[in-house]
């Protein structure tokens, strides 16, 4: 069972549920191709079938850190820092970006938008699930939406979440790893027609890097 001392950190941002973090190339999305430090923190209950990080699922499962050490370890790999999960904002996220941003570093986020927006992000990736909709601060500050296509019906969810973001969002189809050989030519097909939208792609994935 955690300390008292430290669920009181944790409550308050200072202290993370940290699932691990990596040096690595952004795989999709605006910034693709970038190298960057991702850090994952764990705990989400919005719980896709498809996640191909459940085990980022269970908060308890992974350790409390200090936000003074994750972000001192970010400062030694690179300039560009995406927070992700497991679903970030379930926690404050002030302290850490505060921390990353004293260091000069480029703060990013990927969430499903559920909870709360905090934290000082210089881009926003809204990925939003059907199970548990997007709060309408994450629709107007999102930088771009992705939205993962599973199946066909995925695609009437996308244009419901467009008409929600600001007219800046750019605004990504991404198709579920699983399902990618079947899903990609209708999202092609659907792109060439609404050319307001474009393609994300895993490229990490076909790069078999982290």
């Amino acid at each position: 069972m955690m300390k008292p001392q430290i669920k009181s950190l944790v409550s308050v941002g200072k202290m993370l549920p940290l699932m691990e973090a990596f040096y690595t190339i952004q795989g999709e999305g605006f910034h693709k191709g970038t190298a960057a430090y991702f850090i994952r923190i764990g705990g989400c209950d919005v719980g896709c079938h498809w996640c191909d990080v459940k085990e980022s699922w269970n908060a308890e499962l992974h350790p409390p850190t200090s936000i003074e050490s994750i972000s001192d370890q970010a400062a030694k790999e690179s300039q560009t820092i995406v927070v992700t999960g497991g679903e970030p904002l379930m926690w404050n996220m002030t302290p850490l970006t505060t921390e990353l941003k004293s260091k000069g570093m480029q703060t990013h986020i990927e969430t499903s938008g559920a909870y709360k927006l905090t934290g000082d992000w210089d881009w926003i990736c809204l990925s939003p699930k059907k199970l548990k909709d997007p709060l309408d601060e994450v629709y107007q500050k999102a930088d771009e939406l992705k939205v993962i296509v599973y199946n066909l019906n995925d695609l009437k969810f996308a244009e419901e979440q467009a008409s929600k973001v600001n007219p800046n969002c750019i605004l990504y189809l991404q198709p579920e790893w699983s399902k990618r050989e079947k899903i990609t030519p209708f999202i092609v097909e659907y792109v060439m027609k609404h050319p307001k939208w474009k393609v994300s792609l895993q490229t990490h994935k076909y790069l078999n890097i982290p």
